[in-house]
């Protein structure tokens, strides 16, 4: 039997976010349950489910804030007057982002919701604000493509360098290369923007 409340609602909710996020950080995904929440923070597993509708809203919220960190991370690179360098500088943000939390931001691609259950709209939101920054750094490369392209262009790009660094914080990575992520990510960055450039010039003869 838990102990009897002793905290307000607002504690009880921090006090389970951070025995949650503790357990991903040490065991990954496999390692969370109610009842292991409930006997670090010593309260009855039937508490959690005041608080939080399921595990996946639990697991839900730990990823909206393991966004929030990242935008916070993005915020501070300058933009600077070489759009080049920006997204590099993005794409160097992330690759450290992700080393710094390989367990917690891996989550975010473990974790599947149930397939009668869509994403809440303020996740996505989340989401989106991570992809239109990339937008926004690449806007200046690609001044003649429709917004289609340039979503596109976007998550393509992200998508490279997502792959690069999830097979390095997996301890993947040395499978395939001796190289770590970072020349890799930097190669991916100028090739992909070099062939932007190449195709805007085209598109403009």
């Amino acid at each position: 039997m838990g102990r009897r409340s002793v905290h307000t609602a607002e504690e009880l909710r921090e006090l389970i976010l951070s025995a949650a996020t503790s357990l991903i950080e040490n065991g990954g995904l496999a390692s969370l349950s109610a009842r292991e929440i409930a006997r670090r923070i010593e309260y009855s597993p039937g508490t959690l489910y005041n608080v939080f509708e399921n595990l996946d809203d639990l697991v839900l919220t730990i990823e909206g804030r393991m966004l929030d960190s990242l935008s916070n991370r993005l915020s501070e690179v300058s933009s600077g007057s070489d759009p080049r360098t920006h997204i590099k500088n993005l794409a160097d943000v992330y690759l450290q982002f992700t080393h710094d939390n390989p367990r917690l931001w891996n989550l975010l691609f473990e974790h599947h919701l149930p397939t009668d259950r869509n994403i809440p709209d303020w996740y996505q939101a989340k989401l989106d604000d991570l992809m239109q920054r990339i937008e926004t750094a690449l806007a200046p490369l690609m001044p003649n493509h429709d917004e289609f392209a340039l979503k596109r262009a976007a998550r393509v790009l992200w998508a490279g360098v997502h792959g690069i660094t999830s097979l390095s914080t997996t301890d993947k990575l040395s499978t395939i290369t001796a190289e770590s992520a970072r020349p890799l990510v930097d190669d991916l960055v100028d090739t992909y923007l070099a062939g932007l450039s190449e195709r805007s010039q085209i598109g403009t003869s």
